[in-house]
């Protein structure tokens, strides 16, 4: 399905709920219950991402201009003027050249989770490294912090059909949670046949799974939960999907984003590809006016508080 087949799908799909009162403080279940949805911020640098793996060598991290601190630190300006807490899900890479930041998401009331250490995806690492890899970075982020970290999202969403051990070894490392599947299509990651909303993995019994937020129409999940899908779909089409979450399906939605999305000024990697640019550098420009909006027109708080009650 094409991007323009998926806007045309899903405003048929939701053109019902146009007739659903409009509620400026949160979104109506059925039942007239406000729902909260989760917001997390993925914290990382422009020049860790998966897209741009493949033209920027992990040696030369600390030779590029960091950006991550100043735009992490304009989020929590901008949380704080709607009064939103939120999970940070922090590389432990960052959290060692930049402390004060970690200890600030603390002190400003947010919930401190794990991102792993370097940006690596899951399916990239063996069962042994992926182990020391989770446990080092959760110990990393709770010294810093000074508190316990519960939860923990893969690189690139990277819990897959051929990586579901991974739920395991979080699991016994002591992480409560994870936020690691996006139940799509997508050449990158995906596992389409999960669940859209929280489960645990092996039957109940093991870690709590919360997957990011996907719409169905037409017999697909589509990509609802935030990243470079908020970019490229219309505000309005991503609203009204959202609310359908929550008021026909009574169900809190996850939405995710970077730091480096809120910065259209930082250096561009010319070297890249085409799609690599293009998914990186779309509508940059538009995220922070529609995130603004966004905190308006929903309810938000932490993973914490709205999946483990």
């Amino acid at each position: 399905m094409s991007s323009n087949e998926a806007y045309r799908a899903m405003n048929g799909g939701i053109g019902r709920l146009r007739g659903v009162a409009y509620d400026p403080s949160g979104s109506l279940a059925a039942d007239g219950k406000t729902i909260r949805n989760a917001m997390t911020v993925d914290v990382e640098d422009y020049f860790q991402v998966s897209a741009f793996e493949s033209f920027i060598r992990r040696a030369e991290w600390d030779r590029l201009p960091s950006r991550v601190q100043r735009n992490t630190e304009r989020i929590l300006e901008l949380f704080e003027e709607h009064g939103v807490r939120g999970t940070f899900f922090a590389l432990g890479w960052i959290a060692e050249r930049h402390p004060s930041l970690i200890k600030k998401l603390v002190a400003c009331g947010h919930e401190l989770a794990s991102h792993g250490y370097a940006h690596t995806r899951i399916y990239q690492q063996p069962l042994a490294e992926f182990r020391e890899d989770v446990a080092r970075t959760k110990k990393l982020l709770e010294d810093l912090g000074g508190c316990e970290v519960k939860g923990y999202r893969a690189a690139s969403f990277s819990i897959r059909k051929d990586t579901l051990w991974a739920a395991d070894i979080l699991q016994e490392v002591g992480y409560v949670y994870s936020s690691s599947v996006y139940p799509v299509h997508h050449d990158l990651y995906g596992m389409p046949d999960a669940s859209r909303f929280p489960y645990h993995h092996n039957g109940g019994n093991g870690l709590l799974e919360i997957p990011i937020t996907t719409v169905k129409t037409m017999g697909q999940n589509l990509p609802m939960g935030g990243g470079g899908y908020f970019r490229i779909y219309p505000y309005g089409f991503f609203r009204r999907a959202l609310r359908r979450v929550n008021h026909t399906e009574g169900q809190s939605g996850i939405f995710y984003f970077h730091p480096w999305e809120i910065d259209p000024d930082q250096p561009r990697q010319r070297n890249a590809g085409l799609k690599s640019r293009f998914r990186h550098y779309v509508n940059l420009h538009k995220t922070e006016p529609r995130l603004r909006q966004l905190l308006v027109d929903f309810q938000w708080g932490r993973i914490d508080e709205v999946f483990l009650k």
